[in-house]
């Protein structure tokens, strides 16, 4: 059964560091307009920290490109959006969490 009340949330996901600048923008901006493709609408500006060293080594990897996007969506669109993200081979982690929780 769909959800059909939105909640607001927010999800901050470390992108590869082999990446262009470039590249780093298209993908956050592609994420950003899934989103919005399942109905969802982002709030704000996407904030992108640029490339930090990791907490912890994934996969041999000790720096990533941060990015924090805002949005408000039902739940099932959350639930795509994490999806999506555990698909992508650019993502290292992410984490959505539903504000005012």
């Amino acid at each position: 059964m769909p959800t059909t009340t939105t909640a607001d949330y927010e999800v901050t996901y470390v992108l590869r560091p082999n990446l262009e600048e470039t590249d780093v923008d298209e993908r956050a901006n592609a994420i950003a307009e899934g989103v919005k493709t399942r109905g969802g609408d982002v709030v704000g500006e996407l904030e992108k920290h640029g490339k930090r060293r990791l907490a912890y080594e994934i996969d041999d990897v000790r720096e990533g490109y941060y990015v924090t996007m805002n949005f408000r969506s039902g739940g099932d669109e959350q639930k795509e959006l994490d999806r999506q993200l555990r698909l992508n081979d650019a993502v290292l982690r992410h984490i959505i969490i539903k504000k005012g929780e």
